[in-house]
This record gives structure tokens, C-alpha cells and sequence, in this order.
């Protein structure tokens, strides 16, 4: 027997139909940091994603090749989510955060000819442009001052009269459902950042699921803002599935200091909002210092890196907020877990399930497998490396990048993505991190989670932000360095930090080692670069009290 059902390709230019037509009165709204906001509908954006993959076609994009985006969180860079892929190439988009070695390796590792870019980062494109090897065509979005071009071998185009006058139909191709839409590279925390391509397939069915009432549960009655960067893994998701349901945007631009977000948020009357968890932290000192009114948002989605739960408790108990945490992987699409807690629970009960990392999609497999290759039981204690499988799920690395000091082999096996991420699953698929592989600390044979205690701090009154790596330590081999970030006017000394940890985790846990930082370093996507405070430490560099 055979099935009776049509085959019809998952492509994103299906989406971009759907939301410019059955959505089409659906608006993106980008910040201009004072006035009226800049706003566009599903409907225009439609009409105008046509026109850039016209213009696009007479730069000479051909199918399956990249065309980089170096852009903030705007419509013009939405126009591109839909507009590259949609014709058959290939979205790239750059992180501006990388430190300029790095993102001079991507460009010329993916080969990119065609870069847009923002008017107000041509200061930092310029000075790369000479080693960039492949770049023939830049784009420039927006006002900036193009004299730093003067003299680059690329053309320069003015992406308003680039499009201008062009058809504002595209007879978009039929293209098979696994051929590239986009790619991303990874933040390269360990040797040089690695390529991960998403195809049309991959970005259809994650789309549906973040869609899904397990996951953001957003309509086209909800406005949501993405303050996930659009250059990081797709901002989540969030674009896609907004033309997929209609969900109306409000984007940040370059305006992502407290004080502008509170703003935007009181308003514009955004519902729904996402981003990494140091940035509700800084949210949250605002609104302390500054009355606004942020009873729009009724949920934001917290991603990046794991929430301390005295910053949920805070947004719950001060403001009505629910923030809840989604955990994954820019191989993952990234969508890998979402805390929401299973019906029929009391409030404090649901708590239990909100501070875990979250539950298991339909679609994503996973696994966790011991120190001897054990695969793990599902009860909630048993600990392992995760690994996971599923359509939206990375099998390789693009173009070999990756091989030093992880071999491709090392991370894909057996058709399993190893996340490095330490943890345990509960029988109801519930996932807890307690560290990432390379930062948990092994002190006398026993495993201590650096998560754990970096969250147990920041639950002080007087502690902002907290990071806790290993250390050498002759006798135990390693010991927990606890570095803190105190509020103004913190009162608090070591010995009161430690108090604090002693009615919370065992005191063999507690750290001897301690340091006073002004603030604790991020990754170019908001992670706690937990190297760099390694090195600081081997280098003697840090201020440590030892007791």
C-alpha cells in the first residue's frame, strides 16, 4: 500500500506567502530610539523581500550560495530572513559581538560575495574589508557614514535604491525541502567558531513548534520582542514562526540599554519578549531605579544561558512576569526544552518543574550517557553527558570547520549531537543542567556544579551576578573560585557569602577561593565567558581572598 497524501516541499517561501497574505495586516515595528517607531506590514515586507531577491539575482546570488547579513535586530534584516532563502540561497547571518578575528575566519571560511550590512557598523566592516577574500558586493542599510568605504575593492550599494523599482512578485523556485536556507556559526568558545546549516526542512518544522502551545503559545493577538539577537541562531525562531501565525514584532534595533527597553516595552505593549538572562537582570535594576509600566508582557522566553531563579522569582513576585527558561544549542535550531510545568500543580509546585531547563519536544530525542558510555535511566538523579537527535538537529559541521580541538567525530556519533552539557532527565522528560562538561569541577573524586553555587549566590540580596570555575588545588585537585558581582552599597563580606551557601549546599562544596569583580565576562551572546576568568586567574590577574 501506498500513502494518498500530496508531497509538498517545506519551504520558507511557503511562510513568507502564508504570513504576507493570510497575515498581512500583521506589523513589524522597529525602535528609532525617540519617535514614532518605524512600522511595516506582513504585506509590504512580502512585496519588498521580492524586490531584494530581484536586486539580489542581478548582483549575481545564484542558488545555494551565502549572502551574509551583518545587521541588527531591524525590518530590513527580516526582509533578508525571507528574500535569501526564499530564492534558493543561503541567509548568513554574522555576529557583530564576535571579537574580528573571528568573524574575519567566517566570511572567508563560508566564502560570502554579498554582505549587507547596517549603516551604523560600517566602522567595524571597514577595517576587515581588505582581508575579507571573496566579498565582491556591500549592501549598506540605513544611514552611516560610507567614507570609511573609500577605497574598498567591493561595490557599494544603497540597499533602498538597490531595490527600488524592482518587481515586487518573485516567482519563488520549487525547491527540494533539504536544500540550505541558512546558517549560523557557532560563538567558537573553543578554537575557531564552527559552521551549522539549517535547511528549509529543518526551519519549517521548528518553526511549527515554536509555534506550538508547549512552546511560545503566540497568535497573531500577540506582539512579541525578540531581543535575541537576529544573528544568533535565527533570533530563536521567532521571526519565522511570527509569519507563520502572524504574531506581531517589535525590534530593538541597536537600542538595547535597560532604560530603552523599559521604554519600549511601556510603549509599545509588547506581550511576549526573549532574550538571555543578563539582560532581564539589567531590566530588572532599571524598573527598581525607575518606575515604568511593563504589564503588557505576559511571558519571556530565557535562553542563552540558565536563569537564576531569584531573577524568575523577582519578575513573578514584582512585576507579574513569567519568565520561563528554554534550553538548546545553535545546532539545534536551537529549540531543545521549555520549562512550562505539567497541569494540576499548585503554584508552588510548579516552581519545582519552572527552574529546570525544561521539557522534551515530540520531536527532539535525547539521551544521557555516563562517564564509561552508559546510556542513563531517566529517573531524575542519574547524571550524563546529553545527547540529542531530531529533524531541526545538526549532523555535521559545514565545510570541516571544527575538527581542532573537536573532531567532528567527537561531537556527532552514532546520529546523536553531544551537547556538553551535564544533567539529568526526569521520568516525565524534564531536563536539569548542572554544568557544561568542561565547567564542572571534579574536587576529591566528587563532581561540584558550578551552576548550582553561581545560582545559590545570585539569590543574595546583595549579589548581582556570580560565576564559579576550577581551579588547581594540590590537595583535592580542584576547588571552586567563586567571583561576585556586588550590588551598590553591599554590605556583605565573604564570610557572609559563605554563611549564605552553608544552609544551601553541603560544606565540602563551599569555595575557599573568592574575588570581588566589577563584572563578569560575557560571550558575544551573553554567556558567561568563564575561560577568560580562567586565565585571569592563571595569570594572576584577580584580586583572590583564600580562607
Amino acid at each position: 500500500m501506498r500513502n494518498t497524501m500530496q508531497d509538498v516541499p517545506l519551504l520558507l517561501s511557503r511562510i513568507l506567502a502564508h504570513g504576507s497574505t493570510v497575515h498581512g495586516r500583521s506589523q513589524v515595528s522597529t525602535w528609532t530610539g525617540g519617535g514614532e517607531p518605524r512600522r511595516r506590514s506582513f504585506a509590504e515586507i512580502g512585496r519588498r523581500a521580492a524586490q531584494l531577491a530581484h536586486a539580489l539575482g542581478e548582483l549575481g546570488v545564484r542558488e545555494g550560495e551565502p549572502t551574509a547579513t551583518l545587521m541588527w535586530n531591524t525590518v530590513e534584516h527580516v526582509e533578508a530572513y525571507f528574500a535569501i532563502p526564499s530564492s534558493g540561497a543561503v541567509l548568513h547571518t554574522l555576529n557583530l559581538r564576535l571579537p574580528v578575528g573571528q568573524l574575519e575566519f567566517i566570511v572567508n571560511h563560508a566564502a560570502d560575495r554579498v554582505i549587507l550590512v547596517n549603516g551604523s557598523l560600517l566602522p567595524l566592516l571597514a577595517p576587515l574589508l581588505p582581508r575579507l577574500e571573496s566579498v565582491e558586493h556591500l549592501v549598506v542599510v540605513g544611514e552611516g557614514d560610507t567614507s570609511v568605504l573609500d577605497g574598498c575593492r567591493s561595490q557599494v550599494h544603497e540597499y533602498e535604491t538597490l531595490i527600488a523599482d524592482r518587481p515586487t512578485t518573485y516567482d519563488w523556485p520549487q525547491l527540494d525541502e533539504r536544500h540550505p536556507a541558512a546558517m549560523c556559526y557557532t560563538s567558537g568558545t573553543t578554537g575557531d567558531p564552527k559552521g551549522v546549516v539549517y535547511s528549509h526542512r529543518s526551519v519549517y518544522l521548528h518553526s511549527m513548534q515554536v509555534n506550538m502551545a508547549e512552546s511560545f503559545a503566540l497568535t497573531d493577538h500577540d506582539v512579541s520582542m525578540p531581543i535575541v539577537p537576529m544573528f544568533h541562531v535565527n533570533a530563536w525562531g521567532l521571526p519565522h514562526a511570527a509569519f507563520m501565525t502572524g504574531i506581531g514584532m517589535l525590534l530593538t534595533d541597536r537600542f538595547l540599554q535597560p532604560a530603552a527597553i523599559a521604554e519600549m516595552v511601556e510603549r509599545e505593549r509588547p506581550t511576549h519578549a526573549a532574550a538571555v538572562p543578563t539582560i532581564w537582570q539589567g531590566l530588572l535594576a532599571e524598573l527598581a531605579a525607575n518606575k515604568r509600566d511593563i504589564s503588557s508582557l505576559r511571558t519571556v522566553v530565557i535562553g542563552g544561558s540558565a536563569c537564576p531563579p531569584s531573577l524568575m522569582r523577582a519578575f513573578q513576585e514584582q512585576h507579574g512576569v513569567a519568565l520561563v527558561q528554554a534550553w538548546g544549542m545553535t545546532e539545534m535550531s536551537p529549540l531543545g526544552t521549555i520549562a512550562l510545568p505539567p497541569g494540576g500543580l499548585t503554584e508552588d509546585e510548579e516552581w519545582t518543574y519552572r527552574v529546570t531547563q525544561g521539557r522534551f519536544p515530540a520531536s527532539v530525542e535525547a539521551r544521557l550517557v555516563g562517564p564509561s558510555g552508559e546510556v542513563m535511566p531517566w529517573d531524575g538523579e542519574s547524571a550524563g553527558e546529553l545527547e540529542v537527535r531530531g529533524p531541526w538537529i545538526a549532523a555535521a559541521y559545514f565545510g570541516g570547520a571544527g575538527e581542532e580541538p573537536m573532531r567532528p567525530e567527537d561531537k556527532f556519533h552514532d546520529g546523536w549531537l553531544r551537547t556538553g552539557d551535564v544533567g539529568t532527565i526526569s521520568p516525565d522528560g524534564y531536563l536539569t543542567l548542572t554544568d557544561r562538561s568542561k565547567d564542572v569541577i571534579k574536587s576529591g573524586g566528587e563532581w561540584i556544579s558550578s551552576m548550582e553555587l553561581e545560582n545559590h549566590l545570585m539569590a543574595h540580596p546583595e549579589v548581582a551576578e556570580a560565576a564559579v570555575v576550577a581551579v588547581p588545588d594540590e590537595r583535592w585537585g580542584e576547588r571552586p573560585l567563586a567571583t561576585v558581582v556586588l550590588k551598590p552599597d553591599a554590605t556583605a563580606d565573604y564570610a557572609a557569602l559563605r554563611a549564605f551557601l552553608a544552609d544551601r549546599v553541603p560544606r565540602w562544596q563551599i569555595p575557599e577561593r573568592w574575588a570581588v569583580i566589577e563584572s563578569v565576562p560575557k560571550t558575544s551572546v551573553g554567556k558567561f565567558d568563564k575561560k577568560v576568568i580562567r586565565r585571569q586567574y592563571a595569570d594572576g590577574d584577580l584580586d583572590v581572598t583564600q580562607l
